[in-house]
C-alpha cells in the first residue's frame, strides 16, 4: 500500500481505520487529514515545501479509548517509521535518565529497520548463495595434507563428491535438525550509557569508529540446528551486503519526511509540580519544545532534522488540562479532538466488528485445538453490559476491560481445551452470567479481579 497511500482521500484514510477502531471520528477525521496533507506538501515546489511544518495534533480522552491505536494503525498504513513515547519516563536537563532527543534517535533506528526490509530483496539472491557457502564449509570441513609438519588447507577444486551430496541433503532440508556450531556477532553495550541517557552518539561520537573500545560486536560459538544457522547467518550475509550509507540516508530522510512521534501521558508533564527527585515537570516541556518546533538531533546515522516529523500527542488531562502546558508548546499542537468514553454499544462493535475483533481472536485460538466456539448475540450484549458496569464502577480503562473479562469468561476453556470430548462450545446469556456474575456483583471482588 507503500505506493497507493498518496492516492487515499481522507475518507479513505478514516476507512481503512474503521477496520481496526470503533468510534472516535473526530479523531481519525484529524490524523486523515495530517496524512493527506503530507501527500499534498511532497507535490509542491521545494521551497514552498520547506515551510509547510505538519499540525501537531493532541487527543484528549481516558484510557483504553483508540489514542495509540489510532497512531500506530495511521503509521502502519502508510508504513511511516513510528515510535510511542512516554512523556513521564524523559527527565529536564541536568537529571539522569532519558533525555528527549533519544525518542528521535529511536524513530531512526526504526526507520533503518523498515528501509532494510525493503532493500533485502535486492540482495537476497546473493546472500543465500554465501549463506549455503558457509554451512557447507561447516557441514564439509575443508581437508588438509600435511607438507613439512604444517597443515595446508586443499583447495575445493568442485570434484568432492561427499560435498556435492551434502548440498543435495541441504537443498532438500534434510539437515535441518543437525546441530552445528557457528560464530554469530554478538552486540555489547557501552559503558558511557551508564552515565548519560544521550549515549555516545549526544557526545557526537560514533561507535564503529572506536574499534569497540566502547561496544561494538564480538564472536560468540553457539550450536544451533543447520535451519537456524541458515537464518542467522543469512541475516548477517544481508547485511554484508546492504549498502548502510544508502540505507542511513534513506531511512534518514524517510524520518525527515514522513515519521511520526507519539508522546503519550503529555498530561502528567502539563502538571505544575516538581517530583521528589527534583525534576521540574516544566522543564521537560522545555526540552521536548525545540524538538516539537524543529531542530537538528544527533544520531549514529548522521543529523536529523525534527520540522516535519508528525507529533500526535496523548492525555486524559483528568489532573490537568492543555491549557496548563507553556504556551510555547501549545502553539505546537494546534489541533485538539476529544475521544469520547465508550458505551456499552461501542462494547459490542468492538467485539463483533473490527478485522482483529477479541471473539475472532478467541475463536481462531481455541480452534487450533479442535474447539468450535459460537457466541450468542445475547452473551455479547451481556459482556458488554458487565464491562460498562465494571467500567463506571472501578476504574474507567476503556476497551481494556473487555481483555480481563474476555479472559475470565474463557479461563476454563482455554485450560481444558486439549483434554474436552465435547468439542462444539455455545455460549450464550445463561454461560456468561454463570461464569461473571458472582464477580460482577461483588464490588471487592471486581476491583481485584476485573
Amino acid at each position: 500500500m507503500k505506493q497507493e497511500i498518496n492516492e487515499l482521500t481522507p475518507r479513505q484514510i478514516v476507512e481503512e481505520l474503521d477496520k481496526y477502531i470503533i468510534c472516535q471520528k473526530e479523531a481519525k477525521k484529524a490524523v486523515a487529514i495530517a496524512l493527506r496533507n503530507r501527500a499534498r506538501r511532497k507535490v509542491l515546489d521545494k521551497e514552498l515545501r520547506e515551510e509547510i511544518a505538519p499540525k501537531n495534533i493532541i487527543m484528549i480522552g481516558p484510557t483504553g479509548v483508540g489514542k495509540t491505536e489510532i497512531a500506530r494503525r495511521l503509521a502502519k498504513l502508510c508504513k511511516a517509521p513510528f515510535v510511542k513515547v512516554e512523556a513521564t519516563k524523559y527527565t529536564e536537563v541536568g537529571y539522569v535518565g532519558r533525555d528527549v532527543e533519544s525518542m528521535v534517535r529511536d524513530l531512526v533506528t526504526a526507520a533503518v529497520k523498515i528501509v532494510k526490509e525493503e532493500m533485502r530483496d535486492s540482495v537476497l539472491e546473493a546472500a543465500t548463495k554465501h549463506t549455503e557457502e558457509k554451512l557447507l564449509k561447516i557441514l564439509v570441513p575443508e581437508a588438509k595434507k600435511h607438507d613439512n609438519d604444517k597443515d595446508v588447507i586443499v583447495q575445493d577444486d568442485g570434484l568432492n563428491p561427499t560435498r556435492d551430496k551434502m548440498k543435495v541433503l541441504l537443498d532438500e532440508g534434510k539437515l535441518d535438525d543437525r546441530e552445528v556450531e557457528i560464530s554469530v556477532s554478538v552486540s555489547t553495550s557501552p559503558m558511557v550509557e551508564m552515565f548519560s541517557g544521550a549515549g555516545l552518539e549526544g557526545f557526537g561520537i560514533n561507535l564503529s569508529d572506536m574499534n569497540g573500545m566502547f561496544g561494538g560486536t564480538k564472536q560468540k560459538k553457539r550450536r544451533v540446528t543447520v535451519a537456524q544457522a541458515r537464518e542467522i547467518i543469512l541475516n548477517e550475509e544481508i547485511d554484508k551486503l546492504l549498502d548502510m550509507d544508502k540505507v542511513a540516508d534513506t531511512a534518514i530522510d524517510r524520518v525527515e519526511n514522513e515519521g511520526i512521534i507519539f508522546i503519550d501521558e503529555i498530561d502528567k508533564v502539563a502538571v505544575k509540580s516538581r517530583g521528589s527527585d527534583g525534576v521540574s515537570r516544566e522543564g521537560v516541556q522545555r526540552d521536548l519544545l525545540p524538538i516539537v518546533e524543529g531542530s537538528q538531533v544527533n544520531t549514529k546515522y548522521g543529523l536529523v532534522r525534527t520540522d516535519h516529523i508528525l507529533f500526535i500527542a496523548a492525555g486524559a488531562f483528568t489532573m490537568s488540562k492543555p491549557s496548563d502546558l507553556i504556551p510555547e508548546l501549545q502553539g505546537r499542537f494546534p489541533i485538539r479532538v476529544e475521544l469520547q468514553s465508550l458505551t456499552k454499544e461501542d462494547f459490542i462493535e468492538i467485539l463483533t466488528k473490527p478485522k482483529n475483533a477479541l471473539i475472532l481472536q478467541y475463536k481462531e485460538l481455541l480452534g487450533t485445538e479442535g474447539l468450535e466456539i459460537s457466541i450468542a448475540d445475547d452473551a455479547i450484549e451481556m459482556l458488554a453490559e458487565y464491562a460498562t458496569k465494571v467500567n463506571s464502577d472501578t476504574e474507567n480503562i476503556g476497551a481494556r476491560r473487555l481483555h480481563t473479562i474476555m479472559e475470565k469468561l474463557f479461563e476454563d476453556i482455554s485450560f481444558n481445551a486439549p483434554e474436552l470430548e465435547n468439542k462444539v462450545i455455545n455460549i450464550d446469556k445463561d454461560y456468561v452470567n454463570k461464569a461473571l456474575g458472582n464477580i460482577i456483583e461483588n464490588r471487592d471482588l471486581s476491583k481485584y479481579i476485573l
